[in-house]
């Protein structure tokens, strides 16, 4: 019966996390406070040297989900003066102003930046997600 509920107790602790809300991820405000931009990834937790995805939620000021959009990707590490090893780049829109951001790569261990060049409604703003590895 113990190694039942042991390996019960181990089985629900490892079952995949349930994608969490807009709100309940890491976000940033946009430079001139037009967009908040929260993203989840789908590699959890994030590793080195693995090629994955991300989907980036976008909302306006206002809390609503931003459709349309065009957001471009850049970024690196500040603190050792390089970019991404990779060209990450949004293929997809969603729905519900949800995006899919491909392509990316992170090599090394430390403090990480993605600068977003976003377009909607005929406003550009740029926001930037911190991240570390």
């Amino acid at each position: 019966m113990r190694r039942r509920f042991a390996w019960l107790s181990l089985c629900l602790c490892c079952l995949p996390a349930m994608a969490g809300t807009p709100a309940d991820l890491p976000s940033s405000t946009s430079q001139r406070g037009l967009f908040t931009v929260s993203y989840e990834s789908e590699l959890e937790p994030l590793q080195i040297n693995q090629l994955h995805a991300w989907v980036l939620h976008l909302e306006n000021a206002q809390g609503e989900a931003v459709t349309g959009a065009t957001i471009d990707v850049d970024g690196g590490m500040p603190e050792h003066d390089h970019g991404l090893a990779t060209r990450p780049r949004v293929t997809a829109e969603l729905g519900d102003g949800a995006y899919r951001l491909e392509g990316l790569r992170f090599h090394m261990r430390g403090d990480w930046e993605l600068q977003l060049t976003i377009v909607a409604g005929g406003k550009t703003d740029s926001a930037v997600l911190k991240f570390t590895l």
